[in-house]
């Protein structure tokens, strides 16, 4: 079966994304979790020890707190309240932590560090799956023992205010609630008004509880504009006025002899310097944790808080408000909250925790026994019964006091032993789904490899032999064997596997396609050494003679491509993986600058020659370039290398990016402050009149005006939200949400994509009009810088600016004069797409997604259009350099018709191996101390580049069936 190489790189990379999706289902694990599908119950606690008599009667130690208030504020890193600014930003709450009845900590959260997870580790007190990074957009009712449900079932009325992750995690679970979004990030004060309106009426009642604020306002200003905005200080006094305004009235109500209130201040994740968060930098894992109290002892000065983590605050909560603790929490008891308590209270409060942990330890490990924590807490427990029976006894002895003190350190150090030995496990991996998607992924890569001579070649187009490999008895053969090993995995399997619960339906498809890949394998394997290096069409990579041949430059992109392939085996390098891309740039330039001057330089054979080979086109009469004109043009080729390793030296100083020197300032911070506002004003300016004059060039008079005013559209959205000024605008002016300016921009977008759009069908259907078509290709271009130079913020623009410029440089100077092949070309184009991305300013973190940009020009949140924005300016870069490949192949005419098919599958292979190669290493590297702070989100990121790369080859084969019917006519 013969099919073009577009369709077959295509129809490959669209296998290889269910690959990855099957490999990332079984690697992303399942938390911890006990085996018991019931939740924690009060009759369930066990018998206080005592050694030398019956069991003892499950003695209920007595609730430490009436009433508990939560108050949540998103994104408090702990340098607001603990650092030298916590003084002026949060002078009452400072106050407290320093004079106040309370207890502070340094709560360590556990990447992801974004909303939904971490709600789940401060209510359940498990560690959750990686993979919630993705759930974090649409979360689901949380079945799991949690403290909520604790706290229902006991009766408990409870009252939540704030972020709708809350109602959707716990519907049913709140007497009173009031919702809001948490993902429109431009909103940072309504978001927090809809809290804070309800709180007067609330906190004068007595029908509840426990009351849960969670303020929004303070991670949205990160989004918008970092950490180190002039909005964050105001935020930040007005949370101290509502911490301030909640403690006045729960002393006010503070009854003599009652139990005492608890107010929890605290931060669900912190913020990195770029003011997002998702990674594990220490910005990002440190919020403040705040326990206020009368039943806590004064402070007399400020000291160091300890360090927790935030799993810790969940068991605390249980016992201190008379609950079980939730069956999966992995946190152990803050021991500060029960000193005040009898040593009996505190060795019962011990104990109960430790049951808890044991009991999941016991369920998640089959060595259970041989855990050091679980070794020292049946230690414990023993002398727990022997310092019990001296108690029962009436023993009042200072030899009683030591011995509980001893037993209380002994349970201290058992329960931070299994907890750690439970954080460590996070979750079991469902190997066989990972093998599953591997195999499935490497088949596909083989396939791809083999098919390179043919897909390369002058035809492009590749003999597939999958008809004599379904008549095959082989094919069958290898049917019964991977059915008989997939029932013998799944009945043999102790816990659950994700591919074991597909439909038998779903498994025998997948079964078939695999005997058949392996099938079609061995037939092009076969093929390929019987032909020997003989292949009957010309490839553009082959001699005369027939061999391969390698130019230096061939060489330089594939020993690039390969080492950096290996390079991600290294936490380092994946951490700093623009620093690969930066220097694997540089190189290719000096490459370039070489080829160039090799090709002006080199010993003249005559004056026809040269003339010849510095023409402009070669279908051009020589008297239509004057020798003045033909010089110009050689320097101006000499030229472009050196500038693009300028461009490319200045955006590495716009944004810091990685791990080792992102706290560094930079340009774009620089910028960013207020005092140079004006002069980015000017900066901006400037770059939205470069890409107009960039990109007007190929576009129709009507879709030129729409760019014209679109772009003004763009700098009149950044004045509005306040990045920029306009002449008669005052600096301290009120900002907007931009949202009218945004959607007049997107007005002028779907005007110059259906421009663009009706001129390609035009051409592909009407009439077979090249310069139509190219045309409407680069229309469509030009409407996507566009919607990027919107989305992109007022201080990346330049990197826009750049892109174009390098691109209309080397379109004109490089690839068309030194006549470099398809391939050649799309590896460069790939190179340069990669290397944008990082001058973005992303990086492997998440923290780096913008997702800001989701929500441009919407009045609330929408999930398809937040998410199809925050894709396309994350990957603003490499899709643009893959949108003008497509274009610059369409529209040399003197390139082979085959040349959009060689661009396809070159691109195609660019991305299959390093994400091939990635998986192994992940799988290797699963239990390695960085799998989820550095290999984790570098594997989501591989597998949405992956993801897109397979609509950009659709694009390609499509294109190359026009462009291969045009030149047949």
């Amino acid at each position: 079966m013969k099919i073009r190489s577009s369709v077959f790189a295509s129809f490959v990379l669209l296998l290889e994304v269910v690959g990855v999706a099957l490999f990332l289902r079984g690697f992303f694990p399942v938390p911890v979790k006990s085996s018991l599908s019931s939740k924690s119950k009060l009759s369930d606690l066990p018998a206080e020890p005592r050694t030398g008599s019956s069991a003892n009667s499950s003695r209920l130690v007595r609730p430490l707190f009436k009433r508990l208030v939560v108050m949540l504020v998103d994104a408090l890193r702990e340098d607001f309240v603990f650092g030298p600014g916590g003084r002026v930003n949060m002078p009452y709450t400072r106050h407290l932590v320093e004079r106040g009845s309370s207890h502070s900590f340094v709560a360590r959260a556990r990447p992801p560090t974004v909303t939904m997870p971490r709600i789940k580790a401060l209510t359940t007190g498990s560690i959750p799956g990686f993979i919630d990074v993705v759930m974090n957009l649409n979360s689901p009712a949380l079945l799991e023992d949690n403290l909520i449900w604790q706290a229902k079932a006991a009766g408990k009325k409870i009252i939540f205010y704030g972020d709708d992750t809350w109602v959707r995690l716990f519907p049913k679970h709140f007497m009173e609630y009031d919702g809001t979004t948490s993902f429109f990030v431009s909103d940072y004060t309504e978001v927090d008004n809809n809290v804070t309106r309800h709180l007067d009426s609330t906190l004068k009642r007595d029908d509840w509880d426990i009351l849960i604020l969670h303020y929004l306002g303070l991670d949205h200003i990160g989004h918008i504009s970092g950490p180190h905005s002039s909005l964050i200080q105001p935020k930040l006094l007005e949370m101290d006025d509502i911490l301030k305004k909640v403690h006045g009235a729960l002393v006010s109500k503070e009854a003599e002899g009652s139990l005492p209130y608890l107010l929890v201040l605290c931060g669900d994740h912190g913020m990195s310097e770029t003011g997002s968060h998702g990674g594990s930098s220490e910005p990002e894992v440190s919020t403040p944790l705040v326990l206020i109290s009368p039943a806590f002892r004064r402070k007399v000065g400020m000291e160091k808080p300890g360090v927790v983590e935030q799993v810790d605050l969940t068991p605390t909560l249980a016992l201190g408000l008379g609950l079980p603790i939730s069956q999966n929490s992995v946190g152990r008891l803050i021991p500060g909250v029960v000193e005040e308590t009898s040593l009996r209270d505190q060795l019962r409060f011990l104990h109960l925790n430790g049951h808890q942990l044991s009991c999941l330890l016991r369920d998640s490990t089959p060595d259970y026994e041989k855990e050091v924590g679980f070794e020292q807490y049946r230690v414990a427990e023993k002398a727990h019964g022997s310092w019990m029976k001296l108690y029962m006894e009436g023993n009042a002895s200072e030899v009683l006091t030591n011995m509980g003190k001893k037993v209380l350190k002994q349970y201290l150090e058992a329960l931070a032993a299994m907890s750690s030995a439970l954080s460590r496990q996070l979750g079991k991996y469902d190997m066989y789904s990972m093998i599953a998607g591997m195999v499935f992924l490497f088949q596909l890569l083989l396939v791809l490899l083999l098919a390179m001579p043919e897909a390369l070649s002058g035809a492009a187009t590749v003999d597939l032999p999958v008809l004599s490999a379904l008549i095959s008895l082989p094919f069958y053969l290898l049917c019964l064997l991977l059915a008989a090993v997939h029932v013998l995995v799944c009945t043999s399997a102790e816990s659950s596997c994700y591919f074991c619960s597909l439909s038998w339906a779903l498994v025998f498809a997948a079964v078939g396609f695999s005997s058949a890949m392996f099938c079609v394998l061995v037939s092009m394997a076969t093929r390929r050494l019987s032909l020997g290096p003989k292949v009957p069409s010309k490839s553009p990579l082959r001699t005369g003679e027939g061999e391969w041949s390698l130019s230096e430059l061939d060489l330089l992109l594939l020993a690039g491509t390969v080492g950096h392939t290996l390079s991600l085996a290294a936490s380092s390098f994946v951490e700093e993986e623009h620093q690969t891309w930066y220097f694997l740039l540089s190189t290719l330039c000096l490459a370039i600058f070489q080829d160039v001057c090799r090709k002006y330089f080199r010993e003249k054979s005559g004056d026809e020659e040269v003339e010849e080979h510095t023409l402009p086109s070669k279908h051009c009469h020589a008297s239509a370039y004057p020798k003045a004109e033909i010089c110009s043009e050689k320097w101006l080729a000499l030229a472009t290398p050196p500038f693009t390793l300028l461009c490319c030296r200045l955006l590495r100083s716009l944004n810091q990016t990685g791990v080792q020197w992102a706290h560094l300032p930079d340009v774009g911070h620089w910028l960013n402050s207020s005092e140079h506002k004006v002069l980015l004003s000017l900066l901006a300016v400037f770059c939205l009149l470069l890409i107009y004059v960039l990109v007007q060039r190929r576009c129709s008079w009507v879709s030129k005006v729409a760019l014209a005013l679109g772009l003004l559209g763009v700098y009149s959205y950044r004045a509005a939200v306040g990045n920029v000024l306009f002449p008669w605008q005052h600096p301290g002016q009120n900002m907007s949400k931009g949202t009218v300016e945004a959607r007049f921009v997107y007005v002028f977008v779907l005007g110059i994509l259906f421009t663009g759009t009706k001129d390609l069908l035009r051409s592909q259907i009407i009439t077979a009009d090249a310069k139509l078509k190219s045309r409407g290709l680069w229309e469509i271009y030009s409407g996507l810088v566009l919607l990027v130079s919107l989305l992109f913020r007022a201080h990346n623009l330049p990197v826009l600016c750049c892109c174009l410029l390098i691109q209309t440089l080397m379109a004109q100077f490089i690839w068309r004069k030194l006549h470099y092949d398809a391939a050649q070309t799309t590896i460069m184009h790939y190179w340069f797409g990669q290397a944008f991305f990082y001058f973005q300013g992303n990086s492997n973190n998440i923290a780096t997604v913008d997702i800001s940009v989701g929500f441009v020009g919407l009045e609330s949140y929408v999930e398809a259009p937040a998410i199809f924005l925050t894709a396309l300016s994350t990957y603003a870069g490499p899709l643009l350099w893959a949108c003008h490949l497509i274009c610059h192949l369409s529209s040399e005419r003197d390139r082979s018709p085959a040349a959009l098919g060689h661009g396809c599958y070159c691109l195609a292979l660019l991305r299959s191996v390093p994400a091939a190669a990635y998986i192994v290493l992940v799988t290797v590297l699963r239990y390695h101390l960085f799998i989820w702070s550095v290999f984790s989100p570098k594997l989501l990121y591989e597998s949405m580049h992956l993801l897109l790369t397979a609509g950009v080859c659709l694009i390609f084969s499509t294109m190359e069936q026009s462009h291969s019917s045009t030149a047949k006519d």
